[in-house]
């Protein structure tokens, strides 16, 4: 199981993400409490090794801005929390990673209509695109076959992360807030948030 922990703003936090096994870390360009200039992600991306993906993550933003960021920090990923279309998504060189609102089988549907790397499913939005904590009735994903493009996001913690995992088969678990203490990420969940995910046989 892959793990991409989400909303890092800082050198330590990014090497506890490392050194407990995630697979990616999400750096968020967009209006958030956890929002990051390219300056302060080229210099965490810097202290990072090539092994795990790093992913910007952009709502509504100009696609030349997206270049400019992609190439001024190293990302390796981009993930798009807006009303991107699928020919903006395609232009890109790097994989992307598109997200969608999972209210009903018909949102699930109409998401895989995109070409994209990966879809990330996440709760309504509320007032940022992403991140707010909130889980989704996990049933509108059952039915789908293309698990091995699903990454599950939205209310994670090391409380359910097993139970979403059985009960969705994502290729990757998604975690930001469920991660955090008082607003700020808590390495210790961290830790046991990724043991919890990878822990699980699928």
């Amino acid at each position: 199981m892959k793990v991409k922990v989400c909303g890092i703003s800082d050198i330590p936090t990014a090497q506890a993400v490392y050194e407990y096994g995630a697979d990616m870390i999400g750096f968020v360009f967009a209006k958030s409490k956890r929002r990051v200039t390219p300056e302060q992600a080229k210099e965490i991306i810097e202290s990072l090794p090539a092994t795990i993906e790093k992913v910007g993550v952009f709502v509504n933003e100009e696609r030349d801005v997206v270049q400019e960021i992609v190439g001024t920090c190293g990302l390796t990923m981009v993930q798009f929390h807006g009303e991107e279309t699928e020919a903006y998504c395609q232009s890109f060189r790097v994989p992307v990673i598109k997200a969608f609102r999972a209210n009903t089988e018909e949102d699930v549907q109409q998401a895989f209509k995109y070409n994209v790397a990966y879809h990330l499913f996440d709760s309504s939005i509320e007032q940022y695109y992403g991140g707010n904590g909130t889980s989704f009735d996990w049933d509108v994903l059952k039915g789908n076959m293309l698990h091995n493009q699903i990454i599950l996001a939205g209310g994670l913690h090391v409380d359910n992360v097993q139970r979403a995992i059985q009960e969705v088969h994502p290729a990757v678990v998604d975690v930001s807030s469920g991660v955090e203490t008082n607003g700020k990420k808590d390495s210790e969940k961290i830790k046991q948030f990724i043991v919890k995910a990878k822990g699980e046989i699928r």
